[in-house]
């Protein structure tokens, strides 16, 4: 299924009813009053979280939502029916901006969250509500007012207690395929990931955890270049990051520029990514240049980043790694 987390959409509260201008009419009763009932309120427009959805793809090919409108008011005082809510389901996640000034109107980060992002209108009052003792006949009632409308943005940021990150290649997907039950694209070129990947991390005793993989983030990422900021959204859920780095023989890349590249473009995107607590894991041990091994541990020490090391096709360090993570997850990180 294809992913999508970005999508743009008109919503449209339903309308009031108008209010009903109407006479009592009986026999033997030549001069009945006013009667005229009250519109209904129109349907109110609700986004509500779902863990059953995990993509906003619906909202792509629907672009437009209109609450039903209430039902006009009626003679005998008779109340006109409220229009019915629309109810939008979204994944749990779900962010809700307004998107003309950017502001945030929701962020549905819990399972049946629900709001209320626009509002029907309320129904006029019949003529029965403007009878005096000098205007016994009132002919004129309330229109109904005209319900809310906006353009939204929504943006779907994946909540998970783990995020991987790192540049293309460097083994994130293949860790996440060997620890959890994911099964992500795998190959040796850039970009393999395309989408974001979500698993979870089963350990003893009924615990787990949950591990997203971010697809690979190069320089120039917050200004939009690779995958850019469509992925970098995520980041911002997770509880801590593992930074996955290649020091194999086959790349030519300095391993701490590698870190230093990363850790400036969530600076740059936002500056609280950087505050996030985060451990470094050089990947393919199995085929490791010595030096570079050496480099970015002696980095890691002298300030004071968790290090480890791995190979994931192999399964060395794995467990190290895993029970690393798991006292930081049972210990809210």
């Amino acid at each position: 299924m294809q992913f999508v987390d970005y999508v743009k959409i008109y919503v449209k509260a339903g309308d009031g009813g108008r209010g009903c201008v109407s006479f009592r009419r009986e026999k033997y009763v030549p001069r009945g009053g006013p009667n005229g009932g009250d519109g209904g309120r129109g349907g109110h427009i609700i986004f509500n979280a779902t863990d059953e959805l995990n993509t906003l793809l619906d909202l792509r090919y629907q672009r437009e939502y209109k609450a039903e409108k209430g039902q006009h008011g009626m003679g005998k005082k008779m109340h006109g029916k409220n229009g019915k809510d629309l109810v939008i389901p979204v994944p749990v996640g779900t962010v809700i901006k307004d998107a003309d000034t950017k502001d945030t109107l929701i962020d549905l980060d819990g399972k049946g969250m629900e709001a209320v992002v626009v509002k029907g209108g309320r129904g006029g009052l019949g003529n029965a509500h403007f009878a005096t003792p000098t205007r016994q006949a009132p002919r004129f009632a309330q229109p109904g007012e005209k319900g809310e409308e906006r353009w939204l943005v929504l943006e779907l940021k994946l909540l998970a207690d783990v995020g991987l990150i790192g540049l293309p290649n460097a083994g994130k997907s293949t860790l996440l395929s060997v620890i959890s039950s994911a099964r992500p694209k795998i190959a040796d070129y850039p970009f393999t990931t395309l989408t974001p990947t979500l698993g979870v991390v089963k350990l003893e005793k009924y615990r787990s955890f949950v591990v997203a993989d971010i697809p690979g983030l190069i320089e120039g990422a917050h200004k939009g270049v690779g995958l850019g900021f469509q992925f970098l959204r995520h980041v911002e859920r997770t509880s801590m990051l593992l930074h996955l780095i290649d020091v194999s023989v086959m790349t030519e890349v300095d391993p701490v520029d590698n870190f230093k590249k990363i850790n400036r473009e969530l600076e740059l995107y936002s500056s609280a990514l950087i505050d996030k607590q985060q451990a470094v894991v050089a990947t393919k041990l199995d085929i490791a240049d010595g030096k570079k091994l050496d480099r970015l541990k002696q980095y890691c020490k002298i300030n004071n980043i968790d290090f480890f090391a791995i190979a994931a096709v192999t399964g060395k360090g794995i467990k190290r790694l895993l029970s690393y993570l798991s006292v930081r997850v049972k210990n809210n990180i």
